[in-house]
């Protein structure tokens, strides 16, 4: 969602100022355009020369210069500008544009910019708790700034505590969610991600080779696009999307039942689980030894949760995954019809660069009427905003027929 953007990323004086310089690579590697604002104290811990390399753009310090012999500085960047993002933010420029002070270069595009401003606050951890620093932080938020939380952990100072950048990650998550069209406003979505594990003994399963990542993508996108997203997933090493509500299971059994639970209150739900079909019979309470026979194992059947969904989704849109390595837009429209989904994703694994473990994927979109949509390799978080768009346009059309 930085794609094409113009940022304006301001950085002020406090140690975590080092830290921008791998802000400001992340924002180029998104293809963000990066304008960088530097205070005087900023740039005694970081050279204006090395944001400058980094962001391929000039770096400004002073207020008074100009950009063309009829532009100010300030003015041309403010109205240019699609978010800014102060990073570090020190308790002095906090203070600063909670009073309307506007007398350094930062400070003054700030209180020139109609754009959304992103504050992430760092600083000693005994200033981060000082009720003037939390007051003008509560200002901000209330008046439409967009503020951080700032992280917890050691401090330069020795001490521990709230006070740390946040996470770089979480910034651009940030960033990425600010500048998303909250077109997905009002709708709560269900999402299942991840294999499922089903133990045969204490310490061994059978399973899967789903990474999450496609659940995951869905996640994050449905939340930057303003839903209030619910996230059951089975074991993955993925770290946890912020804003989401994260719900872990291990077997098919326990994601069916956790389901279930959220069922009632959501509007959308997309399977994205890879849930294991069967499971053993019997668990046994001690590891299993080997011996020289074969060794058995009885399999009986996993809940089948899309079509228990399926058959009681009302007016809910239901989206479903079909991955298969023959046949796959016959076996997935046969799925999709035969457990009442709205729409399945296809997914043909046997494709290079598809499937689990990959960033990436190449699928096809099926609805109800049969109609195909194809979409070329691409990142799955692409993937998910395509498949949402196709959601959201299933949902304007039920409500205008009255009919999913």
């Amino acid at each position: 969602m930085c794609e094409g953007k113009k940022i304006i990323l301001g950085i002020t004086g406090g140690i975590a100022a080092y830290k921008s310089a791998e802000l400001t690579r992340e924002f180029v590697k998104k293809g963000a355009q990066v304008t960088v604002i530097m205070t005087k104290n900023a740039t005694k811990f970081i050279t204006p020369l090395t944001l400058q390399t980094l962001s391929g753009n000039p770096v400004y310090t002073d207020t008074f210069s100009l950009t063309g012999e009829w532009e100010i500085g300030h003015i041309s960047m403010a109205e240019a500008a699609d978010i800014i993002v102060i990073a570090p933010a020190t308790a002095n420029i906090i203070g600063k544009i909670a009073s309307g002070i506007a007398d350094d270069l930062l400070s003054t595009t700030v209180m020139a910019t109609r754009a959304p401003v992103l504050i992430c606050p760092a600083m000693n951890t005994n200033m981060y708790a000082n009720i003037i620093v939390r007051a003008n932080c509560e200002k901000l938020a209330s008046i439409g700034y967009y503020i951080m939380d700032a992280d917890y952990g050691e401090l330069a100072c020795k001490t521990e505590g709230a006070g740390r950048l946040p996470p770089l990650d979480d910034i651009a998550e940030e960033v990425a969610s600010i500048l998303t069209e909250k077109d997905l406003a009002g709708e709560n979505v269900l999402i299942t991600a991840g294999p499922t594990r089903e133990p045969f003994d204490p310490i061994r399963f059978i399973s899967n080779y789903s990474s999450g990542k496609m659940g995951y993508a869905f996640a994050v996108m449905a939340k930057r696009r303003g839903a209030d997203v619910t996230l059951i997933t089975g074991p993955t090493v993925l770290p946890v999307p912020s804003g989401v509500k994260v719900h872990e299971v291990t077997t098919a059994v326990s994601m069916r039942d956790e389901v279930m639970k959220h069922f009632k209150e959501s509007t959308i739900i997309i399977k994205v689980a890879a849930v294991a079909d069967y499971r053993p019979a019997v668990l046994s309470d001690s590891k299993i030894k080997k011996d020289d026979g074969p060794f058995n194992i009885t399999l009986e059947r996993n809940p089948d949760i899309i079509a228990e969904i399926g058959k009681i989704k009302g007016d809910r849109i239901l989206v479903g995954f079909a991955m298969e390595t023959e046949d796959l837009l016959k076996n997935a429209y046969d799925k999709l019809l035969a457990k009442n989904m709205d729409l399945i994703v296809a997914n043909d694994l046997s494709r290079p660069g598809s499937g689990f473990q990959y960033d990436t994927n190449s699928v096809r979109v099926i609805d109800r009427s049969g109609t195909v949509r194809k979409l070329p390799l691409m990142t799955k978080t692409k993937i998910a905003d395509r498949v949402l768009d196709r959601i959201k346009k299933l949902r304007k059309d039920s409500k205008e027929t009255g009919v999913v």
